[in-house]
């Protein structure tokens, strides 16, 4: 009798313990998971990042996720205050959205898995020491765009002496980028002239600062630029210049000669699919830093509108590779 109740007792430890395995394995998807995302303003680009992460997460199954969604509003206080927030609240993942926001939850967060989106340069940024693989709790996807490209492409539109840039002197990524458009300017034989801001609410006074010296003005996918880039607009419209910018999900909005760069909702897809990885078990730390790198990832936008003011004939090959084109007043996407 003791040994059927021995072997009764086996077999009950033995169904509880595959039935764990079964269904434990997906528990995660099952449970109210809390994840926050702090992005360091809000305009299109990084709008699109953060809704690209929640719809990527419901495709994977987390639909009992939570999103704590908070907004820096451009200020690496309240980027640190959020961060410390997210501490309290104990998040399983935390998400930066752009470089000031990762940076103030990497220095804070210790225990929950960091994950950066929108970042330029995570190694100069101090999120990760290499590209090749992701830090313990630390992992993410980089907008890395590619600059001199963007401005030999302004090139083939008109011919240009002199380019103004305007950027934000107190993030990581719009300082590295700057360098970057310094380069490509004297490789060019272009006069770089720059002007910078520490908030969105000195765009407009830095473009007029410049404005007068410059044939074309440059914008990177800096963030404090890209969120006042209706004064930038409306100064370029003022004097007669055309916008090269990298940010095209912005330039849908405001008069931009042309814009080239990466489809932020489709990063914030690749950030949500990274997030729902880890969710599953994977190591942040396997992960190598996700670069945007196919062809569908990159949008091209043309302003026949603003073209036609300033006097621009567009070559028709240029024309033919844009993905969106501006004509009265109507965006057409192909």
């Amino acid at each position: 009798m003791k040994k059927i109740i021995r072997l009764s007792l086996s077999s009950l430890i033995a169904g509880l313990f595959s039935f764990c395995i079964i269904s434990c394995g997906n528990s995660s998807k099952n449970e109210d998971i809390t994840i926050g995302i702090s992005k360091i303003v809000s305009h299109p680009a990084l709008d699109a990042v953060e809704k690209g992460i929640q719809d990527e997460l419901k495709n994977q199954g987390f639909t009992k996720a939570k999103f704590d969604l908070q907004n820096a509003n451009g200020e690496i206080s309240t980027a640190a205050s959020i961060a410390q927030k997210f501490k309290a609240d104990n998040v399983k993942i935390a998400v930066g959205i752009a470089t000031p926001t990762a940076q103030a939850l990497v220095n804070t967060l210790k225990n929950s898995t960091v994950i950066y989106s929108a970042v330029t340069d995570p190694v100069d940024a101090g999120l990760v020491k290499s590209l090749k693989k992701g830090e313990k709790n630390i992992a993410g996807v980089s907008d890395m765009t590619p600059v001199k490209d963007q401005i030999k492409f302004l090139l083939k539109m008109k011919q240009i002496k002199r380019l103004g840039h305007i950027y934000a002197s107190h993030e990581a990524n719009a300082v590295s980028l700057a360098k970057m458009a310094k380069k490509a300017c004297q490789e060019l034989g272009i006069e770089f002239v720059e002007s910078t801001v520490t908030n969105s609410s000195e765009v407009k006074q830095a473009a007029l600062s410049i404005a007068d010296r410059i044939d074309a003005f440059y914008l990177s996918t800096d963030n404090t630029v890209i969120s006042a880039i209706s004064a930038v607009s409306d100064v370029a419209k003022k004097k007669n210049l055309p916008i090269m910018s990298a940010d095209p999900s912005s330039a849908e909005k405001f008069e931009v000669l042309a814009a080239w760069g990466f489809d932020y909702y489709k990063m914030g897809r690749a950030t949500g699919k990274l997030i729902a990885d880890i969710l599953k078990g994977k190591k942040a730390e396997d992960f190598p830093t996700i670069f945007m790198t196919d062809p569908s990832d990159v949008d091209l936008l043309i302003n026949l509108d603003v073209a036609k003011r300033l006097g621009i004939k567009i070559p028709s090959d240029l024309l033919k590779k844009a993905g969106k084109i501006v004509e009265n007043g109507k965006l057409i996407k192909k």
